[in-house]
């Protein structure tokens, strides 16, 4: 038989596991994730191949009322992210009733006639099972679903079955990307993911969602030992002067906590030693700058 290829668009609500999902097909963690909302700003894609076939995941930002131009570029994501697929996974929390959100995204399915696989997440936290029955009967009353899997991803329960209900729809065609490739994000990208979920691990409620992270230079070098280095230069921007003082931390401790993390995961993901510097910088209300949005990369063009 012939290579195969299926596009397919995760989408649901912030902090459903969408981020997490992706990064479990994939085998490596390439989205960033963290508990707070808006993690993922952009179309991040995660590329899987299974023998014939090759799986092109797009991860998308969680639905949401945009408030700024960002969120109005977030939510932009969202709906191109749905066009030309052959399917789009709607992740949900079982543990949370069905929100506006939901309904939103699945009035879009309704217009398109969008065929939808549904994940039903953190079926691990649901303390009485028989209400799973409950849950998945509401849901099924909304839409005509391909599929309505419950799964868990923190436990790696039912990631098996998506794959097998998104082969239902793979097309017969030539694979887009090299069979051995994880994402098309550029390195770039990657890094300053990394190093922006250390930063909204580590940073409180109020400074991460006026947080961007650009990496200006990154470049190999052999030390002393002849060991292989990896030098990244990153600036974290941020809105306020005061949210830059909370960001640096006392004596610098914060910046330092941020940037040992991040270079903890750097070198497990790269392979290789990295020296990381990062500095902070303030950016007044860049969130509703459209050319700082669109130089961050964060546009969805």
């Amino acid at each position: 038989m012939g290579s195969k290829t299926a596009f397919v668009s995760i989408v649901g609500r912030a902090n459903v596991g969408k981020s997490s999902l992706l990064n479990k097909m994939v085998g490596e963690k390439i989205a960033a994730v963290s508990n707070k909302p808006q993690t993922t700003r952009t179309k991040i894609t995660g590329i899987v191949t299974k023998g014939e076939t090759q799986y092109i995941f797009i991860d998308t930002p969680g639905m949401h009322k945009a408030k700024t131009k960002l969120s109005e570029h977030m939510v932009d994501n969202i709906n191109e992210a749905v066009k030309d697929v052959e399917t789009a996974i709607l992740v949900t929390d079982c543990t949370k009733p069905i929100g506006d959100n939901e309904i939103k995204l699945i009035n879009s399915f309704k217009s398109t006639g969008r065929k939808v696989i549904l994940a039903v997440n953190k079926i691990d936290l649901l303390e009485d099972k028989s209400a799973l029955i409950e849950i998945l009967d509401k849901y099924s009353k909304l839409y005509d679903f391909e599929e309505i899997i419950p799964i868990s991803v923190l436990e790696n329960d039912g990631i098996d079955l998506i794959f097998k209900a998104i082969d239902k729809n793979a097309q017969e065609e030539p694979h887009y990307f090299p069979d051995d490739a994880l994402t098309d994000q550029p390195e770039k990208v990657l890094i300053s993911e990394i190093i922006r979920e250390k930063a909204l691990i580590n940073l409180s409620d109020e400074i991460p969602h006026g947080i961007a992270v650009a990496v200006e230079d990154v470049s190999e070098r052999d030390n002393r030992n002849n060991e292989t280095v990896l030098d990244i230069s990153a600036v974290i921007y941020c809105e306020r002067e005061s949210h830059k003082g909370i960001i640096i931390g006392k004596k610098g401790s914060m910046l330092q906590k941020i940037g040992k993390d991040a270079r903890v995961e750097l070198e497990s993901f790269f392979q290789i030693k990295v020296n990381l510097q990062c500095w902070v910088k303030v950016k007044e209300g860049w969130r509703n700058r459209e050319g700082i949005i669109r130089n961050f990369g964060l546009t969805n063009k």
